[in-house]
């Protein structure tokens, strides 16, 4: 099926549902979490660093870390298919919901409302544990990491580390979107990656899923049709 007859599902659905993963940003230049594995950290598995185990073990080495991924990000710009979703949502208010694997943020720069960002934002901190009054009026004392000046409880990033749950509000929107959506895109994600995999195939099983990836993924078999190609390159063409 051609790009063409996709634009005509587009245009003849009444709600679309988007869900993106770290495919969507590759045009963008934006590493890879094992590409942040750099140097110093080269010897450690991403995932003895992202969980709360690790954080609460070494919270300088984990937080410090994280600082350096943010450093990456700097001067990082949303590509053509950011900007086409964006564009899309200005021009067809309320009709797309936008849910994303990715913490880079790059969604929310280019402008799209009310991204559903499943694996929270990199750039965001949240307390580490449930915050007192003391940390809520006062603001937060400089460190590696930051800490509440009184209780001492700390700051984190604000993403989702192995072993936590999805924040809840956001995962419900998605499986809404999901379940209601008469079309979904699936745009640059491998699908073997659950909850957020198991969308698209709830997707498909009511409406018609469409896959926009490059390489083959996971979710293929479930999808009504397979666009071989980049966001960047793919999504202004479906989308215009």
């Amino acid at each position: 099926m051609s790009v063409e007859q996709v634009r005509g599902w587009i245009a003849q659905a009444k709600s679309i549902a988007v869900l993106t993963g770290a495919g969507m940003s590759a045009e963008s230049g934006v590493p890879t979490f094992r590409d942040a594995q750099t140097g110093l950290w080269s010897k450690f598995r991403p995932e003895e660093l992202a969980t709360e185990e690790a954080f609460r073990a070494r919270p300088q080495f984990v937080w410090d870390w994280y600082v350096m991924r943010r450093e990456m990000m700097k001067g990082v710009q949303p590509n053509a298919g950011h900007v086409a979703l964006a564009g899309y949502a200005r021009r067809h208010p309320g009709r797309l919901a936008l849910i994303t694997q990715n913490v880079d943020g790059l969604h929310q720069l280019a402008g799209s409302p009310g991204v559903l960002a499943l694996h929270g934002n990199i750039a965001d901190d949240k307390w580490l544990d449930r915050p007192k009054a003391c940390c809520t009026s006062n603001p937060p004392k400089e460190g590696r990491p930051p800490s509440c000046p009184v209780c001492g409880n700390l700051r984190r990033p604000a993403v989702v580390w192995f072993g936590e749950m999805l924040p809840m509000d956001a995962l419900a929107a998605a499986e809404q979107a999901a379940e209601t959506c008469g079309l979904m895109l699936v745009v640059g994600t491998s699908g073997v990656v659950y909850p957020a995999a198991g969308l698209a195939r709830t997707a498909a099983r009511h409406g018609r899923m469409v896959v926009v990836n490059p390489e083959p993924s996971d979710l293929d078999d479930a999808a009504h049709v397979v666009l071989r190609g980049t966001a960047a390159k793919l999504l202004p063409e479906l989308l215009a």
